[in-house]
């Protein structure tokens, strides 16, 4: 079942759902808004092989820091939210583009938050067909819950909880 906005307000009340920072504003109709934290991690251009087994995944990205960002066309960017989150056994989100952004071209590939997942979420973002700047802060993302037909059996406590700011892909070597 989706969650309502008076449904979510009952799991933020109730400290069932943690959002740090929050503000009421982020509360929309069927989910929260997320908004767009400081750091940045640009894909490089590279003819070099990247092995999910060996490679030093860094060489792979430029990490940025600042109050905006300017997304070249096409291309490829990994954002983080600024909001740290917290969702319990039974809760589980689906998160999407902003439309106002999806329609000046800025996509998401589908992106899920699993039950018992902790942190600020990282999302890669691809390019539209001209440069666009994007602000810290702005809402961005827009995340609705669904709840479970039950609490989970095996929570999720993978290598991307508990992170902060842009975390870079992390293989199982």
């Amino acid at each position: 079942m989706i969650l309502s906005d008076f449904d979510l307000w009952n799991y933020l009340r109730s400290k069932r759902l943690v959002i740090d920072p929050f503000e009421d504003e982020i509360v929309r109709e069927n989910g929260l808004d997320l908004r767009i934290g400081r750091h940045i991690a640009r894909f490089k251009q590279t003819n070099e092989e990247l092995d999910t087994k060996n490679s030093d995944i860094t060489q792979f990205y430029t990490l940025e820091e600042g109050d905006s960002f300017i997304i070249k066309p096409h291309e490829h960017v990994l954002l983080h939210t600024i909001e740290y989150m917290k969702l319990p056994t039974d809760l589980m989100g689906f998160v999407n583009l902003r439309s106002s952004y999806a329609r000046i071209g800025l996509t998401i590939p589908p992106t899920i938050i699993d039950a018992n997942f902790e942190g600020q979420l990282t999302i890669e973002l691809v390019g539209s067909d001209f440069p666009v700047r994007l602000h810290a802060g702005e809402r961005f993302l827009h995340v609705v819950f669904a709840r479970l037909s039950s609490p989970v059996e095996k929570p999720y406590m993978g290598k991307y909880q508990g992170q902060r700011g842009v975390r870079l892909p992390s293989f199982n070597k």
